[in-house]
């Protein structure tokens, strides 16, 4: 049996994903991402659960694999929206993320993607781009905003700040706290209320926030591809990497 990156498990028409790399607090990879966004596509449940093994959500992406350990630019497509955030962005389907510990990076993006956030009280969230000399995905840079406003969002943004989950409660990030060993039940809880009620509506009001609320997704990622291509390029970018696996402060030179 060939070993996957996530779990899927479903429990009558609800669906519940896990990333499933719990030693490298489920880091995502390229076969993470092409899971993920598969899982989503494909998915016949009226609700997904997404939530992460052990004591992380999810850390971001594999520095090393990713990111190329601060050396090479990695290769990059045609400026694009990331497929697992198109898949996420564009399902009919409601999404709880279940955040059972850090959410930082992709991790983060991950969470602000679903339509619910439900957090244990060992949950963190950090838009760690810019530590890396980077920009976030189109999530961080639109669905944050919307949350959380578009100060606080730039805050967050611009500083790299980890908050913790009552903070993030407090500020809208979060729709509830709950103790950690309460976090999946209530989760799913919420899921099977959702997954109860008529799922032509339930869809059909999903778009409905879609059409009024979300900018274009596709416009937006290719912007953000675009830029991403162009930042993975720079000295501040191969420092800022550089300086998280050796475990030291960064020196950022601006170019």
């Amino acid at each position: 049996m060939t070993e996957q990156d996530v779990r899927y498990e479903v429990d009558g028409h609800i669906g519940l994903i896990t990333l499933d790399r719990p030693e490298v607090h489920n880091a995502l990879r390229r076969r993470t991402y092409d899971e993920l966004t598969e899982l989503v596509r494909t998915t016949t449940a009226r609700v997904l659960v997404v939530t992460g093994a052990g004591r992380s959500f999810c850390s971001g992406d594999d520095v090393r694999e990713l990111m190329g350990g601060g050396e090479d630019a990695p290769p990059r497509p045609a400026p694009r929206l990331t497929p697992a955030a198109g898949a996420l962005l564009g399902t009919d389907v409601p999404v709880i993320a279940a955040v059972n510990g850090p959410a930082v990076g992709w991790g983060m993006e991950l969470a602000l993607m679903a339509d619910l956030r439900v957090a244990g009280r060992r949950a963190r969230f950090g838009e760690l781009f810019v530590e890396r000399g980077l920009c976030s995905d189109v999530a961080g840079i639109a669905r944050l905003a919307q949350l959380v406003g578009r100060e606080r969002a730039a805050e967050l943004l611009f500083t790299g700040e980890v908050i913790d989950a009552e903070q993030a409660e407090r500020i809208g990030l979060v729709g509830r706290v709950v103790d950690d060993d309460a976090l999946l039940p209530t989760a799913l809880e919420r899921a099977r209320t959702i997954a109860a009620k008529p799922p032509l509506a339930v869809a059909a009001l999903k778009r409905g926030l879609r059409r009024s609320l979300d900018p274009d997704w596709t416009e937006l990622g290719r912007w953000v591809s675009s830029t991403l291509g162009e930042l993975f390029g720079t000295e501040d970018h191969r420092e800022g990497v550089r300086a998280f696996l050796e475990k030291r402060a960064p020196r950022y030179v601006g170019r």
